[in-house]
């Protein structure tokens, strides 16, 4: 399948904030305001809300409805996802897919929005995983410059970009219905960067992935999964979510995926770096969980695929910061020097 690159916004134009997934910002109005008014006045971008933006509880019919009108209306340039959910699943089969394909625009959202993402990549048009408003645009304090400069360059500049490895990260919250947040920015924790695994050659290939959850569940839907021919040289990119599924569940998933004969159709992984803190999980030993989720990993493309190309601690999923990965566009993953260049 050759695959859609939609036009790119620019600034002063109108952009879509829709809430696919759940329409938290009713709930949490402070990131989710934040969000906007940097949408505005740093990337010069012109917000648009739908009517189940800040609704929760909006029924499945209604979120995509707020999709068909930002694809159909021709002055909106990008979607933009609020936030994830868990329900994003029931929205799909109602999604109108001649409507979308006849009108395609950036879309950009993570965790459960990966739903949308490879409900969009299967019907030829690249989405980027990554930019929620409340969570990267409405971080407290500042925006992290390594998401800011990824969010740009994916918003605003076709071409490849090579992300950036950072050394330093943090994923610890704190209350969002208080206004003392966003007073400072989130504190920091020393990393050691990208682990890389095998890492003896260059693959450039067509991306796919996103939350591992979310895709554990579109295939116990048999919802956006192909057979595992379409994957042959692809690249896999995937993370865990705020809920933190143990290391033994991990392996089970992707054990799964091996037995499907998916596993060993990717040329390369990219693994995000774990969140391994939430506010229902705050005595996990942060270390060793993070330690066992990658042994997960490697025990089972040890089994299923064991020349994979791997890299851990990729900055792609629920910690901070959040560089944005293509789905369905090109990344290359350049072994002997180190680096991961996506294609916006």
């Amino acid at each position: 399948m050759s695959m859609i690159n939609p036009p790119k916004p620019q600034p002063g134009d109108r952009v879509a904030i829709v809430s696919p997934a759940a329409g938290l910002p009713g709930l949490y109005p402070l990131p989710y305001e934040l969000g906007l008014h940097r949408l505005k006045t740093e990337f010069g971008l012109e917000p648009v809300e739908y009517p189940t933006t800040r609704k929760m509880g909006a029924s499945p019919q209604e979120r995509a409805a707020d999709l068909h009108e930002a694809f159909a209306d021709p002055t909106i340039k990008a979607v933009i996802a609020t936030i994830g959910g868990d329900d994003q699943i029931t929205v799909l089969p109602h999604l109108d897919e001649a409507l979308i394909t006849a009108n395609p625009k950036p879309f950009f959202g993570h965790s459960d929005n990966t739903n949308m993402l490879l409900w969009l990549a299967n019907r030829g048009i690249v989405g980027f995983s990554g930019g929620s408003v409340m969570v990267h645009f409405g971080r407290p304090g500042a925006m992290h410059p390594v998401s800011a400069q990824s969010l740009r360059a994916a918003l605003f500049t076709p071409g490849e970009y090579r992300l950036t490895e950072t050394f330093a990260y943090g994923d610890k919250d704190l209350p969002w219905e208080e206004p003392g947040t966003f007073d400072a920015e989130p504190l920091l924790e020393a990393s050691g960067g990208w682990i890389w695994h095998q890492a003896d050659q260059v693959v450039r290939g067509r991306s796919w992935g996103g939350n591992l959850e979310i895709l554990s569940w579109l295939m116990m839907a048999d919802k956006e999964i192909k057979t595992p021919e379409h994957y042959e040289g692809a690249v896999l990119f995937f993370e865990t979510s705020e809920e933190m599924p143990s290391d033994v569940e991990v392996y089970r998933i992707l054990r799964n995926m091996g037995e499907r004969g998916l596993l060993r159709r990717f040329a390369a992984v990219l693994v995000g770096r774990p969140k391994s803190w939430f506010f229902t999980n705050q005595d996990t030993d942060r270390a060793t969980y993070t330690s066992a989720q990658r042994e997960a990993v490697l025990k089972a493309f040890g089994q299923y695929a064991p020349d994979t190309m791997i890299v851990f601690d990729v900055d792609l999923g629920h910690t901070d910061p959040q560089v944005v990965i293509p789905v369905g566009g090109t990344i290359t993953v350049d072994g002997p020097q180190r680096a991961i260049t996506v294609t916006y």
